[in-house]
């Protein structure tokens, strides 16, 4: 293909998530960027609300009711959840292929879909069409997808750290915990008390301790890979850092003779964004920082039947836009790693 042989328009390319897509399809060799929307920034050029994306993106913000999407190949939703179930159906009737970011898609039951998002969802019927985006579990079918529900980025690391041991069933799948940490930047790109560099800095906390909304997400895949029933403690912090996530994995063997290093690097060993590290070594979030990679070790504390997973991803990369950009490259037949190929950032 040529640069403009994948026409892409974002909706809601404000926030921290639409910027990482941006950053990254601004590289991309076969994307052309034909419509970049906004309704708060009508008229302005992107470079001069995102100074680093200057002589990269020439686009300007045009109102999401005004943009031409129709003409578009792949339209990415980064927008709060509610909005892309409004304007999915349409563009779909017309042909473009969809890649939504928000949770819009990601839950095939409705009325459950409605208990954690608190709204009744408008077409949930195409909650069976769509595809969940992982590629390391629903490669296949994302390749034949008009329409591709991004996961979360809690979800991302837990599903593929817990995956390999519930699918081969090696652990009580009735004891699963996973212990999570997240910078700010999970929290979107709003003014928000709670998120000021003074109420954050210095401090880490546990947060929507009674229950965080990704939790029937990874249920719902964790559930399709295992052959006995999933109960997860899933309890989300939030760290005084910008990017990235780090997830502590936790579950009782059932089987202590497995090898479990040559189980993860095996299962993994075809995936280009899952980097398996040698057994003693701990991912760490600056490792992964600006990369679609999610780094993962295991390990046997003193060699009891606990096996701890750790995983490390950023999540406005792996955990968000770059997953995205990765689900198009698959949707369009493109190498994977197409304007993924990106070496972490350090310090």
């Amino acid at each position: 293909m040529s640069k403009a042989g994948i026409k892409a328009g974002i909706v809601g390319a404000t926030g921290y998530t639409g910027q990482e897509l941006l950053r990254l399809l601004a590289k991309h060799p076969e994307v052309s960027l034909e419509a970049v929307t906004s309704r708060g920034e009508g008229g302005k050029a992107v470079s001069a609300l995102f100074p680093n994306l200057r002589g990269n993106v020439n686009s300007v913000f045009v109102n999401p009711d005004s943009a031409d999407l129709e003409n578009c190949d792949v339209v990415f939703f980064a927008t709060p959840n509610g909005t892309a179930m409004t304007m999915v159906p349409g563009l779909l009737d017309k042909g473009v292929k969809i890649v939504d970011l928000s949770a819009d898609f990601r839950i095939r039951d409705a009325e459950l879909w409605s208990k954690w998002y608190g709204m009744d969802h408008v077409c949930p019927k195409l909650l069976q069409q769509a595809v969940y985006g992982l590629p390391e579990i629903t490669r296949d079918q994302i390749g034949n997808a008009s329409l591709v529900a991004n996961p979360g980025c809690y979800p991302t690391a837990v599903q593929l750290g817990f995956l390999p041991l519930v699918k081969n069933g090696l652990v009580d799948t009735l004891q699963l915990i996973a212990d999570c940490k997240s910078g700010v930047s999970g929290a979107g790109r709003k003014a928000d008390i709670g998120f000021l560099l003074c109420e954050t800095s210095e401090s880490m906390k546990a947060y929507s301790i009674n229950g965080h909304r990704h939790l029937p997400e990874i249920t719902q895949g964790l559930d399709s890979a295992s052959s006995t029933p999933i109960n997860l403690t899933f309890m989300p912090h939030l760290i005084p850092m910008i990017r990235g996530i780090q997830a502590s994995l936790y579950a009782t063997l059932v089987d202590t003779g497995t090898d479990l290093q040559k189980l993860f690097e095996d299962f993994y060993q075809d995936e280009p964004f899952v980097d398996v590290l040698e057994a003693g070594l701990s991912p760490d979030t600056r490792s992964v920082r600006g990369t679609n990679n999610l780094q993962l070790a295991v390990c046997r504390p003193q060699d009891g039947d606990t096996v701890v997973v750790l995983a490390a991803e950023d999540n406005l990369v792996k955990g968000a836009a770059g997953q995205a950009v990765q689900n198009m490259n698959i949707m369009f037949g493109l190498e994977e790693t197409t304007g993924l190929d990106i070496v972490a950032v350090l310090p």
